[in-house]
């Protein structure tokens, strides 16, 4: 099983790998290649894509029974004691959505609106 993901890639490349896989949604393409099939089809994605991305995930015969190439995207493959894991780049002090990290901009208004109220005291006991 073959899954390849392209992302702005043109759509040449798009139209030439529909000889082989099917395309389940834009830029994804699902199917059956032999071994021979599935690296000629990888070296023309990297040949087409110009400024595009790809990574193609394939079945192997490996504990984890996957293995990915990825072709001008940030996230790269490591094998790591026979596991096939992506790293991440370290983006520093920010979430993977973008955001700083720390308390959001909810809590410390409720916290600032915590300290602005008198402490109130009961005075019934």
């Amino acid at each position: 099983m073959v899954v390849l993901v392209l992302s702005a890639c043109p759509a040449g490349l798009r139209g030439h790998l529909t000889r082989w896989l099917l395309e389940i949604s834009p830029g994804v393409f699902v199917g059956v290649l032999t071994a021979r099939v599935r690296d000629l089809a990888w070296q023309r994605v990297v040949e087409l894509s110009k400024d595009g991305r790809a990574i193609m995930i394939y079945s192997t015969r490996s504990e984890q029974r996957l293995a990915f190439k990825v072709h001008r995207h940030e996230w790269e493959p490591v094998n790591i004691d026979g596991i096939h894991l992506m790293r991440r780049p370290h983006t520093g002090d920010t979430t993977s959505t973008g955001a700083r990290a720390g308390w959001s901009k909810a809590s410390r208004y409720r916290k600032a609106v915590r300290r602005s109220k008198p402490d109130v005291v009961d005075e019934s006991e």
